[in-house]
């Protein structure tokens, strides 16, 4: 009784040891090979991903050394065994993943996060697990027939896993019948619901699989679109990059005299800023497209004319007895010195000066241009009218600060693809196919400061970080020049939606494959799914080249056309194959509807799911998943008279 009693546990110890190790092993070599793709991949963390399964499995292997003897004994024919077998590695997939999920770890691994972090660490990890857990049970299926079939005992099988009597041996086919006799009671025993089961897991587990090369397409156009952001940054660089325009403003030397509680006085030199008290500026934007590779970048050329004036109004706190008109300066900032086309002339009160580079303040930015002028109290107490012209260049935007008591923008172009942002929208606006104009205007109120402060106000004090307080100033607005090539983002929105293709895709297969009974290989599911998988990437290289809409209808065709070619040479029938190529058709003019949707696109989505759900259902519910009748069902056929 005790040997009888070793040699189960060893009979069942080497099953569960050969299932453990080499699943162990087959989920190794996906974390390494997750690892390599990403290209950080050293000796150490190869031998890791190799051990640490295992290791992390143990658990795994004492449950299923205990549990396997439980499934064995329990009722039901081997099939029905073994599917309760996967379900168990499934459940232990899930747990494992969930874990692996909230750790973070398959980002940290393979270094993609794309959308929701656990919800894709969640997927990435349990196909990871159960994947290689239906391949090794699929591998090792006819010794899980063998130690599920006939009684428990060292005779039926051994220890090296061959049948020792001649009930069964793996060089015999073992067949599930499809049907049974309509007398049957129930449909509890039939193998070949058990059959459809198993089928059923391997085709969401291969799902599963393909959600993988997805993930990996979604980090490939994240790159592409990184690799198209580096070009536009280089090439407007070497041009200019974007402008932002403030100004013009006076900047007077300012003798500050503090008496101290010992009766000394303390002088300390600064400087007073005072911006214009009307402002009037009128631009041209004009747009220019420069090829770089395969990406093309927009640039463009502005003409600005500015007009306006200065008058003393000076804040609480100036003494303008204090001020040193004849060391003042008018100012002129600008983001980027490359964008000066021309010299730049001011005409201050009838005469015509050069501008010089260089700011004597940094409050409203680090670069700009600047001019000594030789002023009086009585030239701003009645108004010193400004006039110049400024050729700029330079990418992306041209925003402006709104530096004056009150002030007017106008902007006009040819560009029929405009973006307003910044602070403020346009007061009017309009958009066409031969272009743009726009207007804006501010007045006193709009200003969170004076129109007269000392040196650093603006920036409580701290001069040094005028730079970045002008870089970032909450008061910009303008327009940005917008490339209506957007095709990484609709590739993006796409990729979204490919577990909805891939699923139903499969899903087709399954049921056609039953109602014709003409079964399809795990590796035809695959295939399949490569040729699914392989459109987004034939999207998004053909979107680089061609509108996005002409790349959608390319790669959408090409696929379509495939997957029917290849249904038809399966199942032997173009009536068949025009199924899949009307499915498969309508789901992708699903999709492309759903991209080019933008705010009704969830009520879109969720009315076009539950129509394909209510239609699977539907034909799901013609086929008979159990092959056979009930003995219900039996009794109340109709009699042929």
């Amino acid at each position: 009784m005790q040997s009888t009693f070793k040699n189960r546990l060893i009979t069942v110890t080497a099953l569960a040891v050969r299932i453990w190790f080499f699943t162990a092993l087959l989920v190794g070599l996906v974390i390494i090979s997750f690892v390599l793709f990403h290209g950080d991949a050293n000796a150490f963390i190869v031998l890791a991903g190799l051990i640490a399964p295992g290791v992390l499995s143990v658990p795994v292997l004492i449950g299923m050394i205990l549990v396997l003897p439980l499934i064995r004994r329990g009722k039901g024919p081997a099939q029905t065994k073994i599917n309760r077998v996967l379900l168990i590695q499934a459940l232990v997939c899930a747990a494992y993943s969930f874990v692996a999920a909230v750790a973070n770890f398959p980002s940290l691994a393979i270094g993609i996060n794309i959308g929701d972090p656990f919800f894709s660490n969640l997927i990435i990890a349990f196909a990871a697990l159960y994947v290689p857990c239906l391949i090794v049970s699929l591998f090792f299926i006819n010794q899980f027939m063998q130690f599920f079939s006939g009684p428990l005992s060292s005779s039926n099988i051994s220890e090296s896993g061959v049948n020792t009597n001649n009930s069964y041996s793996p060089s015999t086919k073992h067949t599930i019948p499809m049907t049974s006799d309509l007398s049957s009671n129930t449909t509890t025993n039939n193998p070949a619901s058990g059959s459809l089961l198993t089928k059923g897991l391997i085709t969401a587990g291969l799902i599963l699989l393909m959600m993988i090369p997805t993930l990996f397409i979604k980090n490939l156009i994240t790159e592409r679109e990184e690799r198209q952001k580096e070009v536009v940054k280089e090439v407007s660089s070497k041009w200019a990059t974007a402008q932002t325009v403030a100004g013009p403003f006076l900047v007077i030397p300012y003798i500050e005299t503090t008496p101290t509680s010992d009766g000394k006085i303390i002088t300390t030199r600064t400087k007073v800023i005072l911006l214009a008290d009307n402002l009037n500026v009128d631009g041209i934007i004009i747009p220019e497209e420069r090829p770089r590779s395969i990406y093309k970048v927009l640039l463009y050329r502005s003409e600005l004319n500015v007009a306006g004036s200065f008058r003393a109004q000076w804040a609480q706190g100036i003494d303008s007895s204090k001020l040193d008109f004849a060391n003042a300066k008018i100012c002129f900032s600008i983001s980027d010195f490359k964008g000066i086309e021309e010299d730049v002339y001011v005409d201050v009160n009838g005469q015509k000066l050069l501008l010089n580079p260089g700011l004597p303040v940094n409050d409203f930015g680090q670069t700009g241009l600047s001019l000594p002028l030789n002023i009086s109290a009585a030239n701003l107490a009645g108004g010193l009218p400004f006039r110049m012209q400024v050729k700029l260049k330079g990418s992306e935007q041209l925003h402006f600060l709104p530096l004056s008591a009150s002030s007017k923008f106008s902007l006009k172009s040819i560009w029929p693809n405009p973006s307003f942002d910044g602070s403020s929208l346009p007061n009017a606006r309009t958009v066409t196919d031969s272009g743009f104009s726009a207007q804006w205007s501010f007045n006193r109120a709009n200003l969170p400061f004076a129109t007269a402060m000392k040196q650093g106000e603006i920036n409580n004090g701290n001069a040094e970080s005028a730079p970045e307080t002008f870089k970032n100033n909450a008061l910009s607005f303008g327009v940005s020049m917008v490339q209506p090539a957007d095709q990484y983002n609709k590739t993006m929105r796409s990729v979204k939606y490919a577990i909805l293709i891939i699923g139903l895709s499969f899903a087709l297969f399954f049921l056609i494959e039953l109602m014709q009974k003409k079964p399809l290989h795990p590796v035809q599911y695959v295939l399949v799914g490569l040729a699914l998988v392989i459109f987004y990437t034939l999207l998004l290289s053909i979107s680089e080249y061609l509108l996005f809409d002409k790349a959608y209808l390319i790669a959408a065709t090409a696929t379509v056309l495939l997957i029917t070619l290849y249904a038809k040479g399966h199942f032997r029938s173009w009536g068949t194959a025009a199924v899949f190529a009307a499915v498969l058709a309508a789901l992708y003019s699903f999709i492309f509807v759903l991209i080019r949707l933008e705010d009704t696109a969830l009520l879109v989505g969720s009315i076009g799911l539950f129509v394909v759900l209510a239609v699977v259902m539907y034909v799901s519910g013609k086929i008979n998943w159990y092959g056979n009748a009930t003995k219900a069902q039996a009794e109340f056929q109709p009699q042929q008279l």
